[in-house]
C-alpha cells in the first residue's frame, strides 16, 4: 500500500486562541507520530487485511477519544469553562478517521474489514 500521508487541518489550527501556540504544536506533533505508526503498520504488515485490522484498531481507539473529548464540550460549558479545546481535539479525531478512509487503497480495506468484523460479531451472537 501506498504510504499515509496525515495532517492537522488548517481550521483546526484557525479556530484555536492566538496566544496559546503548544497546543497546536501538540497537535502537529501527535499526527506526525500517527502518520509514522501507521506507516510503519503498513509497511511491516503480512497483507493488506492484516495492515487494515491494525488501522482499524487504531481507529476504534481514535473514535473512543473523539467520545471522550466530545462528552467534555456540555460539561466544561456548565462549569462556565471554554470548550475549545476539547472541540478541537475532537475534531482532529474525526479529521484523521476521514482522511485514512479517504485513502485510496487503505479506505476499501478498512470498510471491508469492519464489514467482515460486523459479520463476524453478528455470527457469534447467533450462536449463544
Amino acid at each position: 500500500m501506498e504510504e499515509l500521508s496525515l495532517g492537522v487541518p488548517e481550521p483546526i489550527l484557525d479556530r484555536l486562541p492566538a496566544d496559546d501556540e503548544t497546543v497546536a504544536a501538540d497537535m502537529q506533533k501527535a499526527v506526525a507520530g500517527w502518520e509514522t505508526q501507521f506507516n510503519r503498520i503498513l509497511e511491516e504488515a503480512a497483507d493488506e487485511r492484516e495492515a487494515a485490522g491494525q488501522v482499524l484498531e487504531a481507529i476504534d481507539r481514535f473514535e473512543e477519544r473523539y467520545e471522550t473529548y466530545d462528552a467534555f464540550v456540555p460539561e466544561l460549558r456548565a462549569w462556565g469553562q471554554s470548550p475549545i479545546y476539547a472541540i478541537a481535539w475532537r475534531t482532529l479525531y474525526a479529521d484523521v478517521i476521514a482522511q485514512l478512509h479517504e485513502h485510496d487503497e487503505l479506505g476499501e480495506h478498512l470498510d471491508r474489514e469492519r464489514n467482515a468484523r460486523l459479520v463476524e460479531d453478528g455470527i457469534r451472537l447467533q450462536d449463544l
